[in-house]
């Protein structure tokens, strides 16, 4: 060992030893934090779909392959950090000397052709995405970026020390080229071997060279260890256990979609007859009343903006940012962490938990901190505004979006029901719905004896449960189905297709009340448990002595349909639940619907949030168009898993929409853009919605918002009146 190797020796020593030092207590404050957080036992259920869905999920790159070159760049970062974190340990040995390397593996030449192709394909990933943080600056002109509200210093930090590190390696290799001391060959490593060529014949420079790859390693280490909420890099080693603990880890995708959590408390679920406030957790109020899992996703969020980039409410001026609430979130969880640590706290009556000596040695930071309160304005010193907690319409496209599987739309939700729940405090209009649910079973406040008026004129009997012996399919109508016009007319288009085809199908009438979304999504769980346990006894009964695959529902809604089909279960009503559009394409592909009249003019679809993005109902809808049209639907840009919210869900459709650019409006540009004269809906909301976007732009007379059914009924008896346009007013 020269005396080079001994100074670079001891230099890479030193630095190691303050940096894994440093990480080490990074790693036990953050874990700290994360198990202040509530009990979740559900999570640690099925470890073997659980490590599959993991590995699947994180060598596969299911979510980020999704933007295509982001995706492949990411990937090849990733591959390059796991696999060529060998090489940094391979640096150790060449301090020592400038000949060194790994044992036993360090000389097969199959190592060297891995690490140099991944070496080289980690470079171009990274200049890759370099480049796109670049093009997507929040300062570029043309507009807000996904990574607007970024800590943009920390993603250039994480891009060029991993840009450094690459370089460095291929420069250990060739000056062990250049000094003739390189054990693979030039056809394994080319790269190495032309890098090289350029170099001059030091021999110490494998060494200095394996000294500042270590440094840069090291220092990257150093200042994320001081930096436990910098997310962009802690996310290498959080995102593996955080979609290990995903809700559901079989679900193809988004984990946090379809059915909500049930209201916990100490990690149980709630029963509200019961239930104590002043014992029990309702909702979330303090950030440490979040379960450890929702801990685990602030500190695991990379601040990438995919979430933001998707969100409605961020795309037309509302101050709801996914990614900012939950950074917003961390932040507060972790800038509050010595207070909680220390034994401070908030019991469920409000008084502190901690004495004076417990907090006697915090600084005055710490304790502002804990004082503050989570939902509140700027007056207040609110960790999130009330405004961005109510922007939301829980269409799930963050969650879809997230490479990790944070689940935002539960942790809003949660917010949401402390709000509801204890404070009374939401906006104001919303409350009329609550009361008429609680009073009428229905959010318009209709008389439970008008739902069945949708049946009067039609030229065949609608059978009720309990009129007939048997029946294939329970068809629920939903309140919406019942009440508001435009619905109405999808009711009767899908009861006429199924007469039609010969499907024994009966209603509940008036034993039918509200299936609770509105309430539970805004975050009344009282109002959802009270509507949803009538509803499963009533179904329960309907179905009694049946089966579960011939417990049969078919629902026109999406809210409905999700809500019977994932949420019941919650409370012991297992169904098996088709959306209307899955049923009429059954009936079209097994020829008991035949369209004879192509429906002209061009149409495009609008997916429902709660149907396509919340169930993965994409095709059948599509399927049902394409043969009324005889033809190919124009799409809009924003399609399928990623399309556009019409902005009602989460009880949006009862609140008055009243900051930025409405978000129908910004659909029904982008429906009109496509040419289509008919704009197809598969949910009562998005009718509503989209109806009265076209009628603001003052479009009605040239295009025409209709529910699937009716475009299909119109193709299959082409002889039935069309009842004009839908143009009622719009509720709420």
């Amino acid at each position: 060992m020269g005396s080079v190797q001994i100074v670079t020796t001891i230099l890479a020593a030193g630095i190691t030893a303050v940096a894994v030092w440093l990480a080490v207590r990074a790693v036990l404050k953050m874990t700290a934090v994360i198990r202040l957080g509530q009990p979740a036992p559900e999570r640690f259920s099925d470890k073997g779909a659980r490590t599959k869905t993991m590995l699947v999920e994180t060598a596969g790159h299911t979510r980020m392959l999704k933007w295509g070159v982001v995706g492949a760049a990411h990937w090849f970062v990733m591959v390059g950090f796991i696999v060529l974190s060998l090489l940094v340990l391979e640096a150790y040995f060449e301090v020592v000397t400038p000949t060194g390397g790994l044992p036993i593996i360090g000389h097969w030449t199959i190592f060297g052709l891995a690490t140099e192709v991944i070496t080289v394909l980690g470079l171009v990933g990274i200049l890759v995405l370099m480049a796109i943080r670049l093009r997507n600056r929040p300062t570029r002109p043309g507009g807000r970026s996904r990574f607007t509200g970024s800590t943009m210093w920390q993603g250039y930090f994480v891009e060029w020390i991993v840009l450094l590190v690459l370089i460095f390696g291929l420069l250990i290799r060739g000056f062990k080229v250049a000094t003739d001391h390189f054990e693979y060959p030039l056809w394994a490593t080319p790269v190495s071997h032309a890098v090289g060529a350029v170099l001059p014949d030091w021999s110490d420079g494998a060494s200095v060279a394996a000294l500042i790859k270590i440094a840069i390693s090291m220092t990257w280490l150093i200042v994320i260890s001081l930096n436990v909420t910098m997310g962009v890099a802690w996310h290498r080693f959080l995102a593996f256990p955080n979609i290990f603990f995903k809700r559901e880890p079989a679900k193809p995708a988004g984990s946090g979609l379809g059915a909500l959590r049930p209201m916990t408390s100490q990690g149980k679920p709630l029963d509200f007859e019961e239930a104590d406030p002043e014992k029990d957790q309702f909702g979330v109020a303090h950030v440490e009343q979040f379960s450890w899992k929702g801990l685990l996703d602030f500190s695991t969020c990379t601040e990438c903006g995919r979430c933001q980039s998707q969100c409605p409410a961020w795309n037309t001026g509302k101050p709801l940012s996914p990614k900012l609430l939950v950074l917003s979130l961390r932040d507060h969880a972790y800038a509050k962490a010595p207070y909680l640590l220390a034994g401070g706290g908030k019991d469920l009556t409000g008084e502190e938990k901690a004495t004076a000596a417990q907090l006697a040695h915090l600084d005055v930071l710490s304790l502002a901190e804990g004082d503050k309160p989570l939902i509140g304005d700027a007056e207040s010193g609110g960790v999130i505004d009330p405004d961005v907690l109510w922007s939301c319409t829980t269409c799930g496209a963050c969650v879809e979006q997230c490479p990790v599987d944070i689940e935002h739309v539960d942790h809003i939700v949660d917010m949401r029901r402390y709000q509801v729940l204890i404070e009374s405090s939401f906006p104001s209009e919303a409350g009329v719905m609550l009361r008429n649910l609680e009073n009428k079973g229905n959010p318009w406040g209709a008389p439970q004896n008008t739902r069945e008026d949708w049946t009067k004129g039609l030229d065949f009997e609608v059978p009720r449960v309990g009129e007939v012996d048997d029946f294939e399919y329970l068809f629920w109508v939903g309140c919406a189905g019942a009440f508001e016009d435009r619905a109405k007319k999808t009711t009767r288009a899908v009861a006429t297709l199924l007469n039609e085809a010969g499907v024994t199908f009966a209603i509940l009438g008036e034993g039918e009340t509200c299936s609770g979304d509105p309430a539970r999504r805004i975050g009344n769980e009282f109002v959802f448990q009270m509507l949803a346990q009538q509803n499963v006894e009533t179904l329960n009964e309907a179905f009694e002595g049946r089966e579960k695959a011939k417990r049969k529902i078919v629902a026109t809604c999406p809210h409905c349909f999700n809500t019977l089909g994932n949420e019941y279960g919650q409370l012991g009503g297992e169904f098996e639940v088709v959306h209307h559009t899955q049923l009429l394409a059954h009936l079209v592909s097994t020829g008991k619907l035949t369209p004879v009249q192509p429906v002209d003019g061009g149409v495009t679809y609008h997916d429902p949030c709660y149907l396509g993005r919340h169930n993965r109902v994409f095709a059948a809808p599509r399927e049902v168009l394409g043969d009324a049209i005889a033809g190919e639907i124009a799409e809009m840009p924003r399609n399928s898993e990623r399309s556009f919210c019409c902005g009602a869900g989460g009880a949006r459709m009862w609140m008055e929409e009243k900051i930025g650019k409405r978000i129908n409006v910004d659909r029904v540009e982008e429906a009109m853009a496509t040419g289509a004269k008919t704009v197809a809906v598969g949910c009562p909301f998005c009718s509503t919605m989209l109806s009265d976007g076209v009628n603001g732009k003052g479009a009605g007379e040239q295009v025409e918002v209709i529910d699937v059914a009716t475009v299909l009924l119109r193709s299959v008896k082409p002889e039935q009146p069309q009842g004009g346009k839908e143009t009622a007013p719009v509720a709420g």
